[in-house]
């Protein structure tokens, strides 16, 4: 009974003592001696504290965003600390945000630091236009006096990168296509984009391991390469040709190249550009951490006559929108009418404009590497040529393990004594077979057991190789059609000018009609055309 009463006394004299400083020191005095002896509180801490505010003013600030992002993805779940879980919208994986009024401890270049999220109620506003969030949301930064010069503002630098890597890899990639005419859409874009679903990777892409290997590590290096490109005062971009026969996966290593340093693809259809200016607008919309895709260049236009040729005046002309909303004349045939020169493609990949974003990557593709112009290959343009060759006994085994489900290399290893598997290792390189082809083959027998689709995939090889060295002229051809795979050299031929026919179906149609109308009927035929 006396400690209580003890008690109610002080509370009663701490009570007067209030009242009776509220009442002989105004509430400005008051807030001025708080206010100093913060200052002096400060004046003698060993820390420093930085307030991260959500809002600033009526716009949000992006550091906050960065820090919520970095610290629950990072620091946050090894420290065990409180996390609220959530999925973002257009999001890939779920994400996890520091609850409030809780506390996080990281480390930055051997110094430690302390981040505590506030969470407070925000006072009654009256009417506005964008009313604010009801709770006042800050993330508060505390550090060491003596780190301050060490971690400021190399830290937040280091958590803004991680936070845009973070983002970037948790959400959908995009597959982007310029439309006809630079025809731009609902947000002001000339890119088409669609999701990037593409499930192709490195460890399912046939190839040998050790080249995929090379390519990797070359992609590491230039993803991480920032120092070192501004060091040497190169633009950050790399350029790769894949070049072979049809079938033996360059769309493939592309979107292994997606996947593995989760960039977005733009894949630039050359023959709906209609100049020079457009194809370099086209670049500004691009994105940093992209991939610029331009297939089969060899067949998309025609590069390799440096001279201009004559229009040609009985070719009707159409008026299509660019991508700055002006009207352009355009032949009515694919392809023709195009100003697209050598010299804006190479300005494209390798000129001034090209240095206009970072951490890009042009993706060239070709089969036949020898009908592309020499300007297009030399160094500094393509970093790299990437032989993309028939399929070889180290890629064929991951082909196996793909299509039939063998458990890793243990099992292929176990079998490696059978007749089949080395007769599959002796007549691969012989019968030069595309890893498409190799592929139809498993998917065609997968249902019939491993040890038949293995047999009838040596069957095939030892047919398609005996035939291949059989002869030459129309029994080669047509052992190498028998032989299921197609990759021949007529059947490239072939498939080009069946690329080059679809991509001009109008030209065609016109030259033909006018080799087939006389030379009375032009008149008539042109009178009918104006009608």
């Amino acid at each position: 009974m006396e400690y209580w009463a003890a008690l109610a006394s002080l509370m009663g004299a701490f009570a007067f003592l209030q009242g009776v400083v509220q009442a002989m020191f105004p509430a400005e005095l008051r807030a001025a001696l708080a206010r100093l002896l913060g200052r002096l509180t400060r004046a003698f801490s060993p820390y420093c504290y930085f307030d991260v505010t959500e809002m600033e003013g009526m716009s949000t600030n992006e550091i906050y965003d960065a820090v919520q992002q970095y610290l629950s993805s990072t620091a946050a779940p090894a420290s065990g600390a409180r996390l609220s879980l959530s999925r973002p919208l257009n999001a890939s994986s779920f994400t996890f945000g520091l609850a409030a009024s809780d506390r996080v401890v990281d480390t930055f270049a051997g110094c430690a630091v302390t981040w505590e999220h506030v969470v407070a109620p925000r006072q009654s506003q009256g009417f506005a236009w964008r009313p604010l969030p009801e709770e006042k949301r800050r993330f508060t930064l505390r550090i060491r006096r003596g780190d301050r010069d060490k971690l400021l503002p190399a830290y937040l630098d280091h958590i803004l990168a991680a936070a845009a890597d973070i983002r970037r890899r948790s959400q959908d990639r995009m597959l982007y296509t310029n439309a006809r005419g630079g025809v731009m859409d609902t947000r002001g874009l000339p890119w088409d984009p669609v999701p990037f679903k593409h499930p192709s990777t490195f460890g399912t892409l046939a190839m040998d391991p050790a080249r995929k290997a090379a390519i990797m590590a070359d992609l590491r290096d230039f993803a991480g390469g920032s120092a070192f490109y501004e060091r040497t005062g190169r633009a950050w971009k790399r350029g790769y040709l894949l070049y072979g026969p049809p079938g033996t996966g360059k769309s493939s290593m592309i979107a292994a190249m997606a996947n593995f340093l989760g960039y977005d693809v733009y894949d630039l259809e050359l023959t709906e550009v209609s100049s020079n200016a457009e194809l370099r607008k086209l670049l500004m919309k691009t994105t940093s951490k992209s991939i610029i895709v331009i297939e089969d260049i060899d067949c998309s236009v025609d590069l390799t006559n440096r001279a201009a040729k004559p229009p040609n005046p009985r070719k009707q002309q159409l008026r299509l929108p660019s991508i700055d909303g002006t009207m352009v004349d355009q032949d009515g045939g694919a392809g023709a009418g195009r100003s697209i020169t050598l010299s804006g493609l190479l300005n494209f990949t390798d000129g001034l404009w090209s240095c206009c974003g970072a951490e890009r990557i042009f993706v060239f593709t070709t089969n036949h590497i020898e009908k592309l112009d020499p300007a297009l290959l030399r160094s500094g343009r393509m970093d790299m040529h990437i032989f993309m060759s028939y399929c070889s006994f180290p890629a064929l085994k991951i082909l196996l393990k793909n299509y039939l489900g063998f458990q890793g290399d243990e099992e292929l290893d176990r079998l490696s004594d059978s007749d089949t598997m080395r007769g599959l290792e002796e007549w691969v390189d012989a019968a030069e077979i595309t890893p498409a082809d190799v592929s139809e083959v498993l998917i065609k027998n997968r249902r019939s057991g491993k040890a038949e689709a293995m047999q009838e995939l040596l069957d095939v090889l030892r047919a398609r190789a005996e035939k291949r060295g059989r002869g030459s002229g129309g029994g080669a051809a047509s052992a190498g059609k028998e032989a299921g795979g197609g990759g021949g050299g007529e059947n490239e031929e072939e498939e080009e000018e069946e690329k080059r026919a679809l991509e001009s179906p109008k030209e065609g149609k016109e030259q033909a009609g006018i080799d087939s109308s006389g030379d009375g009927q032009d008149e008539e035929a042109e009178g009918k055309k104006q009608v």
